[in-house]
């Protein structure tokens, strides 16, 4: 049995995470294990990243996946197919255009009605006078406006007709755009499977649910990652006055254009980013001295003896394998396209004068057939492939890496066959000499993980061996391009996207229902759960800025998860109050929002300086601050005010401030929020239709010969 013979087994989304970026699905497949183990799993979305997929077998001890590959398939659509909205624009596009002609010869007809003037006969000065022909022009000028009036009738109905053709050819066009991804494109449907080939070696005998192999259960699971999803958080928090608690309900707008609907999965949403970067750094030696260049790192090394014998039993078991179907290069995955490299001529004999310095172990003679590459070296997966000839300088303006035999790369020049002359290099161009040493292969070949295993099916030249990855299929790049898109969709009011909020740490939030979420490239809200967070009202005022109280809430988070930055739906007593701009929250953390004025307080502020001299000749100037601040309640119940005012600071020895006033000093990190130096902070509680009042201030002592930046005298 084929690869495009396989089983064909059905699959259902269940799960999705989603990440700052993108998305990690996982599907579950259940069916009957096939004899020869062979597997297709069709629904895969048209954007998914082919080096994501994973697959697991669960629930099967002894069961295994050996193989996993993605492969595109492409058939043309039934007549039967859906597809209304797309043409249902084609139609409006027709008729927008049949629309705008008309209008368009009406207005050339218009122009040449209007161009209809009288003309007189060119004068003859032999000829006798004569009378114009007045009534000839005014029927002229009759008809004409006549016929204008009519022709501007007709425009304006044109018109109106083009402008709703353009209306409805908008609305189709934006439901288009706003459509789920998840149809299949016009003419052509593009199904993307996975391909998996199962192994039950393990299993014993009589092992399974069914009486037969072929009649054996097996679940299995997919997963992989998609471009095209993002999210940002939003939250409802509602509060009863007088209580220290409330509810807060964290939910999340999620926008995908995936290429596939989420239909009744579960949501998780992470704030990690899938495309972090992994690599250590690494940490080179600082020479003094010369400069050298620092070497390459290189992962060649020769291959083994004998590695052309591990295919001896897979070829001959050829009688009995089915015969591959040839995938085109386009479609293939995980093979480099391109012709097979010809082998290459055995090598000429050394020259005489080149007996005396030998090549190094390892690199004067050609690798061996079908050879796989060495080990990366510090650990790193993937390798260079085997090289046919060891490195040669390149010429000035050439190609890096170039005269190199590399799966992907152009192949060697052959050198001469034993017993022929060398052909005569040009004399533009002298040939270079050969160089022993390793190979010094190109940025491209040591890029380990874009390398390739080629499988056995591949033709002796290659397989078993590495080389570059395939090109990207067009079709994918730009499903994936327009699955990006959704990252530069407008965020709605208050929000931050979680990579900014979050910081230095990851978090992830569970939903605790399934939902549906269409890859339309719109905002969908999701309800994640509910969070308990301790809360009280404060009210706060900075009177020497803005006479207003502010009525805030202070937000306590108990648990071991944080709150990330983002709009907050505030409702108090069971009535919306406003959407506030909520802080990121740490676990244990305090934080501050702001409600707006508070009009059932009122605050009242005074202030008074005195200018004085004191010390010996008067050489000490004394500004006396007095402040004064009054507060007056006058909502229904009891309110917790307060206050700040601001005392100047100095590193200056010579002056000196000296603070008359019961108020306190806030410590840093002991509240919800971070007070510059020289806060005070008056804190009283207020009985409902209370007053209070409260007296301080400050003195300033400066040398007589100074002056405060601005003037003395100022509040």
């Amino acid at each position: 049995m084929t690869a495009e013979q396989a089983q064909r087994w059905g699959s259902t989304l269940d799960s999705v995470v989603v990440y700052a970026q993108g998305a990690l699905c996982r599907r579950l497949v259940r069916g009957s294990m096939p004899a020869d183990g062979r597997v297709r799993v069709t629904g895969l979305p048209r954007s998914l990243d082919p080096g994501s997929l994973r697959a697991s077998v669960l629930g099967a001890p002894g069961v295994r996946v050996t193989e996993a590959r993605v492969e595109v398939e492409a058939e043309p659509r039934g007549a039967g197919a859906p597809d209304t909205l797309r043409r249902e624009v084609e139609r409006l596009h027709d008729e927008h255009a049949a629309a705008q002609g008309r209008r368009d010869r009406q207005r050339v007809l218009i122009e040449e009605v209007r161009a209809v003037r009288p003309v007189a006969p060119a004068p003859d000065p032999e000829a006798p006078h004569r009378r114009t022909a007045v009534d000839a022009w005014l029927e002229l000028a009759d008809f004409t406006e006549t016929r204008l009036t009519g022709l501007h009738a007709r425009l304006v109905e044109l018109e109106d007709a083009l402008r709703l053709v353009e209306h409805e050819l908008g609305v189709a066009a934006d439901r288009l755009a706003r459509a789920s991804t998840d149809a299949p494109p016009a003419h052509v449907r593009t199904t993307v499977s996975a391909l998996l080939t199962l192994d039950t070696t393990g299993v014993a005998e009589g092992d399974g649910t069914g009486d037969g192999e072929g009649d054996r259960e097996v679940e299995l699971e997919l997963e992989y990652g998609v471009p095209g999803a993002v999210w940002v958080p939003t939250y409802r928090l509602t509060h009863r006055q007088g209580e220290g608690d409330g509810r807060l309900v964290l939910r999340a707008s999620v926008a995908q254009r995936t290429g596939e609907d989420w239909t009744g999965v579960r949501i998780a949403l992470a704030t990690a980013d899938l495309r972090r970067r992994t690599d250590l750094p690494k940490l080179r030696s600082v020479r003094i001295g010369r400069r050298q260049p620092a070497p390459a790192p290189s992962g060649w090394r020769e291959p083994p003896a004998g590695l052309a014998d591990l295919f001896a039993g897979y070829e001959a078991a050829g009688s009995r394998r089915p015969t591959p179907t040839v995938v085109p290069p386009a479609l293939r995955v995980g093979s480099a396209p391109g012709p097979v490299p010809p082998p290459l001529p055995p090598p000429p004999p050394p020259a005489p004068a080149a007996a005396a310095a030998p090549a190094p172990q390892g690199y004067g003679a050609l690798p061996v057939p079908g050879g796989v590459y060495g080990a990366a070296p510090d650990g790193i997966g993937g390798a260079l492939p085997s090289f046919a000839q060891p490195a040669r300088p390149r010429a000035a303006g050439g190609p890096r890496g170039g005269g190199m035999g590399f799966g992907g790369a152009p192949a060697p020049a052959a050198p001469a066959a034993p017993g022929r002359a060398a052909p005569p290099a040009p004399a533009s161009a002298p040939a270079p000499e050969p160089v022993a040493g390793p190979p010094r292969p190109s940025g491209a070949e040591l890029d380990y993980a874009a390398l390739v295993l080629c499988g056995p099916d591949e033709h002796g030249g290659r397989r078993g061996r590495l080389f570059a990855d395939s090109p990207a299929d067009p079709v994918a790049a730009e499903h994936r391009r327009r699955a990006e898109a959704v990252g530069g969709l407008p965020l709605p009011g208050h929000a931050v996207w979680p990579r900014e909020s979050a910081g230095s740490f990851d978090h992830r939030f569970d939903a605790a229902a399934r939902a549906d979420i269409p890859s339309d490239g719109t905002w969908h809200t999701v309800t994640v759960g509910e969070i308990p967070v301790g809360l009280r009202t404060e009210y706060v005022c900075v009177p020497s800025v803005e006479q207003t109280v502010y009525a805030t809430l202070v937000l306590s988070n108990a648990t071991d998860q944080a709150l990330l930055a983002g709009p907050v739906e505030v409702t108090v007593d069971e009535d919306f109050l406003l959407t506030a701009a909520l802080p990121t929250l740490a676990p244990g953390g305090v934080r501050r929002v702001g409600l707006g004025p508070a009009e059932g307080v009122r605050v009242t502020r005074r202030t008074n300086l005195r200018e004085s001299t004191s010390g010996l000749r008067n050489n000490t100037t004394v500004l006396d601050h007095q402040v004064h601040v009054e507060l007056a309640n006058r909502l229904a119940g009891p309110v917790t005010v307060e206050v700040h005012e601001r005392v100047p600071v100095t590193s200056d020895p010579d002056v000196r401030i000296e603070e008359r006033a019961d108020w306190t000093t806030p410590e840093d990190g002991a509240g919800p929020e971070h007070h510059a130096p020289g806060t005070r902070v008056w804190r009283v509680e207020l009985p409902a239709g209370g007053t209070t009042a409260f007296d301080g201030g400050y003195e300033i002592r400066i040398p007589a010969g100074k002056a405060v930046v601005g003037g003395n005298r100022r509040s």
